[in-house]
Formats: structure tokens, sequence, C-alpha cells
């Protein structure tokens, strides 16, 4: 199959960086935004300068802001325009493993009961006491939100997204920042999928999509770096579901050596996670049909959550643009 990785980043190449780049079989696209340093390079990744952006012909070219982690979505339209069958999302301060892979999309796993609601997804792979950006805060202690594995059953699945955790320092939230900041190191354990009903933020720091499902790569731009995946993820479960797919989480397979951040600059950008994360999928829900195609939900869904002012109604001319290029990279009509 043909596959992708994709990056933006505005800082030179790292070590990671380096590292994916020598990947056997994958390429690499790299997004890179205005302070991102004009001799950027890393062969043999493909580097979209703002010049080559700006030159893109999608629709997305002139409506995509600067200085954003949305930048992504330039990357994710070449590499789709180059024939990628899968796309693995990360950022330029995550390693990966010297055994790093992703299971088979489709097989049979350990799955979650249906209709759990949000569920703790890192309590499955560690005892330690620590939860995923994007978690409901009053279920941070509940103990029906722990994944125990004595509820987990072996069943065929269709993945859509593979979510790999990260060792060191993981994806938290900054009150778990500024309140505990212990390091984790997860425990080796089978991959575990959430059934339909069953939710966990998922991020896009070891995450890989499979073509069927490239519509729900979108990352909304209106809304802060902190919590513009956490909506894509929130966005797509339930479409997903509707589709057929699943959700899946394997075990940490990157290291995460965190680039420099403002805790309390994150806390502020996290807000309408820590306030909005259940009414969020709640409403994306309620948009979702099985009868609809993935971009047809995709539209619905914000344009529910835009009705509801959970995302800024500006957030359409981007979506719409989107889809369209997704349509024609596909060779569909719009």
């Amino acid at each position: 199959m043909h596959k992708t990785l994709v990056i933006t980043t505005i800082y030179p190449a790292s070590p990671s960086v380096r590292k994916w780049a020598t990947f056997s079989g994958w390429k690499m696209v790299v997004a890179g935004d205005i302070k991102t340093p004009v001799d950027w390079n890393c062969h043999p990744a493909m580097y979209l300068s703002v010049a080559d952006q700006e030159r893109a012909q999608f629709q997305i070219t002139r409506k995509l802001p600067w200085n954003h982690y949305a930048r992504k979505l330039m990357g994710y339209l070449v590499a789709i325009q180059q024939g990628a069958e899968i796309i693995l999302d990360t950022d330029d301060d995550n390693m990966p493993q010297s055994d790093w892979s992703i299971p088979d999309f489709l097989g049979s796993y350990l799955m979650t009961p249906p209709g759990m609601g949000f569920v703790n997804i890192y309590s499955y792979f560690t005892d330690q006491h620590i939860w995923p950006r994007g978690f409901p805060l009053n279920r941070v202690c509940e103990p029906a939100a722990r994944l125990a594995d004595s509820s987990l059953r072996t069943a065929p699945v269709r993945i859509g997204i593979w979510q790999g955790l990260a060792d060191g320092d993981p994806d938290v939230d900054a009150i778990y920042r500024m309140t505990v900041n212990a390091p984790c190191f997860f425990d080796v354990k089978p991959p575990v999928v959430l059934a339909a009903g069953t939710v966990s933020p998922f991020n896009s720091q070891n995450t890989a999509f499979i073509q069927p499902v490239f519509p729900l790569l979108y990352l909304p731009a209106s809304v802060s770096f902190r919590s513009t995946d956490i909506i894509r993820g929130l966005v797509a479960q339930p479409i997903l579901w509707s589709a057929g797919y699943s959700l899946g989480f394997t075990r940490a397979t990157v290291v995460q050596d965190r680039n420099e951040h403002h805790y309390l600059s994150d806390f502020k950008s996290e807000i309408p996670c820590y306030l909005y994360a259940e009414k969020i999928l709640e409403v994306v829900e309620g948009a979702v049909s099985s009868l609809y195609s993935i971009e047809t939900n995709l539209v619905g869904a914000y344009e529910s959550l835009i009705r509801h002012n959970l995302i800024p109604k500006c957030e359409m001319d981007l979506l719409l643009a989107w889809v369209q290029d997704i349509q024609n990279l596909a060779g569909k009509q719009p």
C-alpha cells in the first residue's frame, strides 16, 4: 500500500523528523508555515514551503490560515494527490521506537462493550492516575470511566483510525501538567478497539487513517491549536460508526520529547475541551446518519456544531473547500 506520514513544523528538522524520514516504505510530506526556517530540508522528505502552498491548486489554498496547526491540511491533500492509501499523522517531537508499527486495519481485536460513553483509554495501558487531553474532567475520577480487561471481548472489526500512544511525556492536558506532571511509560498490551457509543479523545501525534476515512482528517482552523485535533476526534467517532468503522488504540510506539510549552497558555487554549467535549459529541451524534456518506455527515456535523455555537460560523468556508478538494482528488463530482 502507498503510505505517507505528514507533519507541520516551525522548527529545523528535529532528530525525530530525521528518523521518520528514513522509514522504509513510507513517504513523508512536511507542511511549512510562516515561522518555518526558509532553508528547511530533510532528505528524502517532501517539503511544502510557503510559496509551494500558495501555488497549490486546492480549494483550501486561499482559505487556510497561516500560523495554525491546521496547516497539516495541505500536507494531507498532497499525500492524497500522490496516491496515499494510509496517512500517518505525527509531530516533530515524537521519536518512533525501533519496533514502531501499526496493526492491520481489518482483523480480530479486543473490543470494549458498546455504549459506555467516555472512557479513559490510558487506564487500559497503565494503573497510573493519568488521562488523555480532551477527556472530560468530570469523569477523571469516575471508576466507570476506567477500562477493565475483564470487560473486553475479541471480535472481528474494520478499523478506520489507529491511535498509537506515546511514552515519556504523553498527550495530557495542562491541568495534569500543572498539578501532577509525572512522566508515564505505558504497559505493553494488545491493541483495543472502541465499540460504537464508547468514546475516547484521540490526537494527531501517532495516528493512522485508512483511505476511505480520509475526509475525517479535517482539522478545524477557527479553534485553538490545543483543541483542533481533539474536536476533530470527537467529530470523527460517530461518523466512523455510521460508516461501519471503528477507532483503535495501540501500545506506545513513540517517545515524546515535547517541544517547549507554556502550561498556562495551553490551559487557556484547551478550555473548549474542558467545557464542551461531551456536548460536542452529543451534537455530532444527533447530526450523523448511516444513510449519508462520510463527507455529508462531516458537513452536517459542523453545521450542527455551528447552530449550537460550539464552532464559529466562519469554519464552514474552509470545511466546504476541504470536502471539495477531497472529492476532486477522489474523482468524484461535487
